[in-house]
């Protein structure tokens, strides 16, 4: 992985030359215990000193190769826009600022200020976004078991992201380990980590579903348990926004 990293940074500065300001690695992959490749991307942010069809049109080779990889597109800004940026994408800039590696250049997300109003709605914007997709997708595929596991899955990583939020929300200093997170929010915000564990366990192959048995691994019954403590996610950051909690 440091190897693809180091030529997308020297292909990018081969592109953008001194009008490059900074690139930096985000997400699992800048944390390596977490990151897993069948399921993770590389996440990269990218800010240039400004940012017009100019620069777009010399990042295309280099967005072609990287492309090759599977992972997804770098993220770019111009770097006047990061101010405003942390307002509308408030849980990706908190992310970066709690796990990050800069590839290149400064270190721009280290002091951005995270308005807290702004958060909390995208927090809560996410989380019930995401829990309808995932509503109409299980209904896609109810009855199809491993594309229905398949499904929960891939969304089980992001719903523990946000229960980390929810926490960080309430001011308390929640890890970046998953397991540790939902610990914290059982305790913390009422929600049974169970669901989550469950599907940890398969993702990392430590419970594989062609061995579970019957009782271990039915994903339309997971379902339930699961959608449920998703609502109550949703329920603990709305109530912050009402002044409940």
């Amino acid at each position: 992985m440091q190897k693809t990293l180091d030529q997308l940074v020297e292909r990018l500065r081969r592109a953008h030359g001194d009008d490059l300001v900074s690139v930096i690695l985000y997400g699992s992959a800048a944390t390596p215990a977490e990151h897993d490749p069948g399921y993770s991307d590389l996440n990269v942010l990218c800010v240039l000193k400004e940012l017009t069809p100019k620069q777009l049109a010399q990042a295309q080779p280099v967005f072609h190769w990287w492309r090759g990889y599977e992972s997804l597109t770098p993220l770019m800004l111009a770097e006047s826009e990061l101010p405003g940026a942390a307002d509308c994408f408030a849980i990706e800039f908190r992310d970066m600022q709690q796990r990050r590696q800069v590839l290149f250049g400064k270190d721009v997300v280290a002091d951005m200020h995270i308005d807290p109003a702004f958060y909390r709605v995208q927090v809560e914007y996410e989380l019930r976004a995401k829990l309808l997709r995932l509503r109409q997708k299980a209904a896609a595929v109810f009855s199809d078991r491993k594309l229905l596991g398949r499904l929960l899955l891939d969304s089980v990583t992001s719903f523990c992201v946000f229960a980390r939020h929810a926490l960080l929300l309430q001011g308390i200093d929640a890890p970046l380990d998953r397991r540790a997170v939902l610990r914290l929010a059982q305790e913390k915000l009422g929600i049974d980590a169970a669901p989550f564990a469950t599907l940890l366990d398969v993702r990392e192959k430590k419970a594989r579903e062609k061995k579970a048995s019957p009782g271990q691994w039915k994903p339309a019954e997971l379902l339930a348990t699961y959608l449920r403590q998703i609502e109550r996610m949703i329920e603990v950051v709305d109530n912050l926004g009402k002044g409940n909690l």
